[in-house]
């Protein structure tokens, strides 16, 4: 019996090794913000918003300060998981290995309760 052969969409949706927006594994590769882990296009598009050109602005940067930033320049309160990713790219472009979000929501708590 022949193995039927996977439609092109179907490899994208459930092949690892397509990606829409490849992510650097270290610092030193990220050249666009969309590169940085836990980035995508929306959230890129909101540190361009407050002024982020290049993941490299990132390093040492405040992390509550971006927060509070993007909440001005929108008009709006934004969601603590932002804080929880401002967190983990500022860490990653600080030389730290990359992170999921979540593993920064322990640390926002402690430290930022009224976020």
């Amino acid at each position: 019996m022949a193995r039927a052969t996977p439609t092109p969409a179907y490899e994208q949706r459930h092949s690892p090794a397509i990606m829409k927006s490849p992510k650097a594994r270290s610092a030193a590769e990220c050249e666009r913000l969309e590169q940085l882990p836990n980035v995508g296009p929306a959230l890129a598009a909101d540190l361009r918003l407050i002024g982020i050109a290049h993941p490299r602005e990132l390093a040492g940067r405040d992390a509550l300060g971006l927060y509070r930033a993007l909440c001005r320049a929108t008009g709006k309160r934004q969601d603590p998981c932002v804080l929880d990713t401002f967190l983990a790219v500022t860490d990653f472009m600080s030389g730290a290995a990359p992170r999921p979000w979540w593993a920064y929501t322990r640390q926002r708590k402690a430290d930022y309760q009224g976020v």
